[in-house]
């Protein structure tokens, strides 16, 4: 419990400075275009610090971590949060400096990070699963099929 309270309370604080930081680096370059930097805060706030708030209030309701899914959640969202942030904020630093030869490879790692964010979201929904209705696979089947 303790990891998502304080990777939340990370995320939070890392949000806030993002957003200061798009604020002074665009006003300290006189940028007035779109960039990358404007949606870091947004995604840092959103998928860092509410998603981990609303996993620590079912951690909390269902004891989600004894679940052997949730530490590959915790994990996987995680990486694909950081990989995510991580190349848009590059992205935006080179909008921001005039860079308009961006790589393909930039948009390809953020899809990808996006795509392992999915992946942990998915992790977190069996966990979940798992935690409500006690039960896998085929016992799952039989249990429904009553």
């Amino acid at each position: 419990m303790k990891k998502l309270f304080y990777s939340a309370f990370a995320y939070m604080v890392i949000g806030v400075l993002s957003g200061l930081f798009y604020r002074e680096y665009t006003r300290g370059k006189d940028f007035t275009g779109s960039t990358q930097l404007s949606i870091v805060h947004t995604h840092l706030l959103t998928l860092g610090f509410l998603v981990l708030l609303i996993v620590l209030i079912l951690e909390k309701q269902f004891a989600l971590s004894e679940s052997k899914l949730f530490n590959w959640f915790f994990w996987t969202y995680n990486i694909g949060l950081v990989l995510t942030v991580a190349t848009m904020v590059v992205h935006g630093i080179l909008q921001v400096n005039g860079d308009t030869t961006v790589s393909g490879a930039i948009p390809g790692i953020a899809g990808v990070g996006h795509i392992v964010i999915t992946a942990g979201m998915i992790l977190l929904f069996l966990a979940l699963r798992n935690r409500l209705f006690g039960v896998k696979g085929t016992e799952r089947a039989a249990a429904l099929a009553g």
